[in-house]
């Protein structure tokens, strides 16, 4: 049984060791679902998120919001070494952008 309205992060992909494929959900990193086809993994994991959801508000536990629903600021911070700040500031000005625009570049790909 899917979730009404259902906006969580699913992904699909080949399980070299289980030999199936493997229905993921991002909001729920601890659940997965094994299937011979790719369709059948997606169909199973989205059941088992709405069976855990369900479960979950029965008992009265934070649900996870989709990450598809959350606003985000388009600000987060980096740490990097001094070595690496300087050569990608050296970088960023030899290109003649910010070190921010440099930075989004590389992040985008």
């Amino acid at each position: 049984m899917a979730i009404k309205n259902d906006h969580y992060t699913y992904r699909v992909t080949w399980s070299v060791d289980d030999d199936e494929y493997v229905g993921l959900c991002a909001e729920f990193p601890s659940l997965s679902w094994l299937a011979e086809e790719p369709e059948s993994a997606l169909k199973g994991i989205r059941n088992l998120v709405a069976d855990v959801v369900k479960d979950m508000a029965e008992s009265k536990e934070k649900i996870p919001e989709p990450l598809a629903s959350k606003n985000y600021s388009g600000k987060f911070m980096v740490r990097v070494p001094p070595d690496v700040h300087r050569a990608l500031a050296i970088k960023a000005a030899e290109a003649g952008v910010s070190l921010n625009r440099l930075a989004s570049s590389k992040l985008s790909y």
